[in-house]
């Protein structure tokens, strides 16, 4: 999962009856609060960048505005120790932690304290048109055709992700080209898989987190990419909710996230839409 470049308590939440929001007050949580401090990486699209493209930037913006309050980034690569260097970094003597906020990790990640999730998306699998896979339309359509072709079919995923347990499940480990969760490299980026070793061939098919997939999938060449959603299964599960993080001990300020998060859950969910991020319930079941 990311999602943190893996995946991500249940927030309390203050309810808002409409969509205009007032100016921040002290009974918002908000009181001290004079910024919206995001804690991004500066190269993790389809979720943040520092030209401001992902969903995650988007999404800031919404928030932000809906606080009034103006937006301010601190950008780290979300490597080892991510949350230790960010939301949780203060050097001796200083005021301010680096950021306020983690705009995606799972819900209930235990380093943070994390709104209720305000998406829910799942692993995908991704293949290009025209070649091998043509005609595949479900998980098990892809299962009947990789285990006749042994020989001849690719599976590029993220080790230690839901898609390496899945894998072994079905018996096809030996086709499977494992990549590193964690890259050292910062010019490394999650969609890489896709944008480089799928569409060039390398690979027949990538299995990866959904955002990642749907994003990476509306930028491809013709002839272009499908991508399938895959359903959890017994020992494999595939779908995730997707929080905000905020430090433990900061209740009022999670709930005035999640205040914003229920005010805007329109226009936040559009956006995810508009990056074609695979979107379920909460069962897994898929949104149309």
């Amino acid at each position: 999962m990311r999602v943190m470049r893996s995946l991500r308590a249940v927030a309390g939440v203050l309810v808002l009856a409409t969509t205009t929001v007032p100016p921040a007050r002290s009974d918002d949580g908000l009181e001290g609060v004079r910024a919206f401090r995001v804690c991004e990486d500066p190269n993790n699209l389809p979720f943040s960048n520092q030209a401001q493209e992902g969903l995650e930037n988007r999404i800031a913006k919404i928030l932000a505005a809906g606080m009034n309050l103006p937006l301010e980034h601190f950008w780290y690569p979300q490597r080892v120790n991510f949350v230790r260097n960010t939301l949780r970094y203060k050097l001796p003597g200083d005021a301010e932690f680096r950021c306020d906020v983690m705009l995606g990790v799972p819900a209930g990640f235990d380093q943070v304290a994390t709104t209720r999730p305000y998406y829910h998306s799942t692993y995908a699998l991704v293949y290009v048109k025209g070649r091998k896979l043509d005609g595949v339309g479900s998980a098990e359509d892809f299962i009947a055709r990789a285990t006749a072709a042994r020989d001849d079919i690719t599976i590029g995923l993220y080790d230690r992700s839901p898609a390496t347990q899945w894998v072994t499940k079905h018996r096809l480990n030996e086709q499977s080209i494992p990549y590193r969760i964690l890259n050292a490299d910062p010019e490394h980026y999650p969609g890489q898989i896709i944008e480089k070793d799928l569409i060039s061939g390398k690979i027949d098919a990538a299995i990866v987190w959904g955002p990642i997939a749907g994003f990476f999938a509306k930028r491809a060449p013709e002839p272009g990419l499908t991508v399938i959603p895959l359903r959890s299964e017994p020992g494999v599960k595939f779908d995730y909710g997707m929080a905000m993080g905020v430090r433990h001990g900061e209740p009022a300020w999670r709930d005035a996230i999640q205040a914003q998060l229920d005010a805007r859950a329109p226009e936040i969910e559009a956006v995810l839409r508009e990056f074609g991020v695979p979107l379920v319930d909460a069962n897994g079941q898929p949104r149309l």
